[in-house]
């Protein structure tokens, strides 16, 4: 059996996160996703929340398995017994920021295999910057999020009035 990693901070979890996952699903039996912890962050949702969000999204799709971790990805890839780790890429400031991470973690691990998965054009200007930016500022964001995602922030904004 196949397996691959996909790791982010996923604050919150948008349409183009939910197109790797998919695609990633094309090319393995089973997707690790993992929500990481960044201490240099400060997220709009806690991790169990997160985790929740994205459990919703694929919650009819076994081969989708949702974790936490707080560690680096070499250790979790090692955990899994995959060397198979995914990154979604939007363009060449992604592409720069996941090469040097690239390499700092093949100097962690030589089994590692990065696999870069290109946005969709749809998707290019979609981040969880601009989500949470919107929700800061009353925008609309249905559109950049799977719909699971925003019943779930659009309940929680209802219970915190």
């Amino acid at each position: 059996m196949k397996k691959c990693v996909f790791a982010g901070t996923f604050d919150p979890f948008t349409v183009g996160h939910e197109d790797t996952v998919r695609k990633s699903l094309r090319l393995f039996d089973e997707v690790v996703v993992a929500v990481a912890e960044n201490k240099q962050k400060h997220c709009m949702f806690d991790a169990d929340a997160r985790v929740e969000m994205i459990r919703a999204v694929f919650c009819g799709e076994p081969r989708v398995r949702v974790l936490r971790w707080d560690g680096v990805i070499v250790d979790l890839l090692q955990k899994e017994d995959t060397p198979f780790y995914v990154r979604g890429i939007r363009n060449t400031v992604d592409f720069e920021y996941e090469n040097a991470d690239f390499y700092a973690s093949r100097d962690l691990s030589d089994a590692l295999v990065t696999i870069y998965l290109p946005a969709e054009q749809k998707h290019l200007h979609v981040s969880s910057t601009l989500v949470k930016n919107c929700i800061a500022f009353g925008k609309p964001y249905k559109e950049y999020v799977p719909a699971a995602v925003y019943e779930f922030i659009r309940q929680k904004e209802e219970t915190n009035v």
